[in-house]
């Protein structure tokens, strides 16, 4: 049996929210997912794991800051010094699509630090790469759709083809690197990419572009044991109570609100040959809450608004994001203030206000402005801006008095030479 502590998509320097810590200079945010990558670090030691394998993503770009990298350096290096392997995976976001450019975790392979292996290409590890473990590791990082496509000599125009052609050329390689696999070895697959099937988070439309999709057959092969995979930032396994396991740990933070539900963490797993059992570990983690509220009248506005948000004893050091959506003539009934000082405590708060355009009116086609009395297009207005009708009565009566009152006045004597 081997123990292999598995995450992936760390994106240790995004700092969405939040403001910077003054002893240390760096945005709070980015201090809680290197919290979390310690929270990983430390659990590899004390769980004194054979393997830690991370499946990609380093930080949110190919160009991070040496400030990031000093600090993600900082921690892996801890699991070498503790006599603790590490294979690094890169990434879409560790990779360079131009030719020739270094990635991202490029200085641990070309500093060739002891007991860390980067994976740039797709490669069979056998237990002499792997430093003597019992184990065999079937690698794919980040394949470029672009750069195979231009490898294939595929136009972008062949539509579907192009997809399938790109799929079979993956599934091509790693049949045949399982044609060289050890049956009596338990068999890691790790890969960075998306699997069919998958459930994505809302970081779809910031964190993936158009994805070459491996289909669900090919990582549920009976002759793997586990199944690493990155790239998709929500916890899920694509093979429940099956084997091999095929799990997405996500990532180790919340990107943004999309992710406010999805619970991050990690997973520890004991693979075998034919036999392996995982557990996902979550991380307490910094509160997310993320709150729409849509309200159509004044009564009880107020009252609705903080019952949207969480308790007084929850608020300190979250982030929470409050949208309204309400007709616009409610605008003046929001108090800001209010909202704000209740959420004083929190980290940051976000209130978005989303005001509703209001209907337009629109007549029969047998009618027309000039046909209908002042009365009759009040009576349209209020209905299109969905006036309780009891409210609506007392309008038009109020109306009707007004207009009583002016055509009296025009009546005059003395008045009928002012129109």
């Amino acid at each position: 049996m081997v123990k292999v502590l598995h995450f992936a998509d760390a994106h240790i320097d995004i700092a969405t929210f939040g403001k910077h810590d003054p002893a240390t200079g760096l945005p709070i945010r980015v201090l809680d997912f290197l919290k979390s990558l310690d929270t990983i670090v430390d659990c590899a030691i004390e769980e004194k794991v054979d393997l830690v394998l991370f499946a990609g993503d380093t930080y949110k770009d190919r160009t991070p800051s040496p400030t990031f990298q000093r600090e993600w350096g900082r921690r892996m290096i801890r699991l070498p010094m503790a006599g603790i392997p590490l294979l690094l995976l890169v990434g879409n976001h560790d990779l360079s699509p131009a030719s020739g450019r270094a990635h991202t975790l490029q200085e641990f392979d070309t500093l060739q630090v002891p007991k860390v292996r980067v994976i740039q290409k797709p490669e069979l590890l056998k237990p002499a790469d792997l430093w003597g473990l019992p184990l065999q590791v079937l690698a794919l990082p980040w394949v470029f759709r672009s750069s195979l496509m231009a490898t294939l000599q595929l136009s972008p125009g062949d539509g579907d083809a192009v997809n399938e052609e790109l799929e079979k050329r993956i599934a091509t390689i790693l049949e045949a690197r399982m044609q060289e696999l050890d049956p009596a070895l338990p068999t890691i697959l790790t890969a960075h990419a998306s699997v069919q099937g998958a459930v994505y988070g809302n970081e779809r439309t910031v964190m993936l572009g158009k994805d070459v999709v491996l289909p669900g057959s090919l990582v549920k092969d009976p002759r793997l044991d586990y199944v690493a995979l990155g790239h998709i930032h929500k916890f899920q396994d694509l093979n429940p109570g099956g084997h091999p396991p095929v799990v997405y740990p996500g990532s180790i933070e919340r990107v943004d609100f999309g992710e406010a539900a999805d619970e991050k963490g990690f997973v520890l797993a004991e693979v075998e040959k034919g036999e392996t059992s995982y557990r996902f570990i979550p991380f307490k983690g910094r509160a997310f809450y993320d709150r729409t509220v849509k309200v159509k009248e004044r009564e009880n506005l107020m009252d609705r608004l903080f019952a949207a948000l969480p308790p007084v004893s929850r608020i300190p050091d979250s982030i929470i994001r409050l949208i309204i959506e309400y007709p616009r003539e409610l605008e003046v009934f929001i108090d800001e203030t209010a909202l704000r000082d209740y959420c004083s405590s929190a980290l940051e708060f976000h209130l978005i206000r989303r005001p509703q355009q209001e209907s337009r009116l629109r007549l029969s086609p047998d009618q027309s402005i000039a046909s209908l009395s002042p009365l009759d297009l009040l009576s349209l207005y209020w209905s299109s801006i969905s006036t309780k009708p009891k409210q609506t009565e007392t309008l038009q009566s109020l109306a009707q008095s007004i207009i009583q009152t002016v055509s009296s006045d025009e009546n005059l004597p003395g008045n009928e030479g002012n129109e």
